[in-house]
């Protein structure tokens, strides 16, 4: 297979696939129960609700003392609120992934496209240079 033939079946096979992005890689009915409980406690109004939560339970932690309140913060408000916050920090990192695969799967896409271009008018040089090669070679020869 020439170089040629191989790039168009590439340019067929990137456009029925398109970009690799992070919505693609939901598989079966665990990967989507995951991403529903990911969306779910991923969220700020998540955090602001588990520190609600949280923070229930601090009088009894201040009431105990320094070891029980640096536990309630250690066990209780960090885990339970940095858990949220640290699932929305994931999904704004996944969504700029993303726009970047996208941007340099588009890039990719116009870059081949262009190559192609490339590859069709050397291919027209080569010929019209050979035309040229024949035409002069052919008017250089004595006539008899």
């Amino acid at each position: 297979m020439d170089a040629r033939n191989f790039l168009h079946l590439r340019l067929k096979e990137r456009a029925l696939h398109g970009p690799h992005v992070t919505d693609k890689e939901r598989v079966g009915l665990n990967g989507r129960i995951a991403v529903l409980i990911t969306n779910t406690v991923g969220t700020m109004w998540c955090a602001y609700v588990f520190a609600a939560i949280a923070l229930v339970s601090l009088p009894e932690a201040i009431k105990g003392g320094v070891a029980p309140l640096i536990a309630w913060v250690a066990q209780t408000f960090l885990q339970l609120v940095l858990l949220s916050v640290i699932m929305v920090g994931q999904k704004v990192s996944a969504a700029a992934s993303d726009k970047q695969a996208l941007q340099t799967y588009n890039d990719a896409e116009a870059l081949l496209k262009i190559q192609d271009e490339v590859h069709q008018l050397i291919e027209l040089n080569n010929n019209l240079t050979a035309e040229i090669h024949r035409a002069i070679c052919t008017k250089q020869l004595p006539s008899s």
